[in-house]
């Protein structure tokens, strides 16, 4: 996959994730990708337990948006460094909703494989 097409599809995804479409997870990743997330209790999941992870997210945080800062591409590894911004308007687990705001920012490292995400 070259470099403008890895954009495009990452963009992609990303719109999804902030019009709350998680099926856009399906055309992203591969269906035995595994994700790995720091710091997390389970720090190496399948794409079920990323979509429901998300899921978890979007009540707590409905109007979460993505913005993709930048892009780094070398051989199958392509890179995202990401910002983003919501309101914390639903329970998160015990977490009642606290009205705040957050801004976050992160930095993704995927291998794409067969134009997909396998890791």
């Amino acid at each position: 996959m070259q470099a403008s097409q890895i954009a495009t599809y990452e963009h992609r995804w990303v719109e999804g994730l902030n019009r709350g479409d998680l099926s856009s997870a399906d055309d992203a990743f591969a269906a035995n990708c595994v994700i790995h997330i720091n710091g997390s209790p389970e720090p190496n999941i399948g794409l079920e337990d990323f979509k429901e992870m998300l899921k978890g997210l979007l009540i707590a945080f409905p109007n979460l948006r993505f913005t993709i800062e930048d892009h780094v591409i070398a051989g199958d590894k392509y890179t995202t460094r990401w910002t983003a911004e919501a309101t914390h308007t639903g329970p998160l687990g015990d977490i009642a909703p606290t009205g705040k705001s957050i801004r976050i920012n992160g930095l993704i490292l995927d291998r794409v494989v067969d134009d997909k995400v396998i890791e």
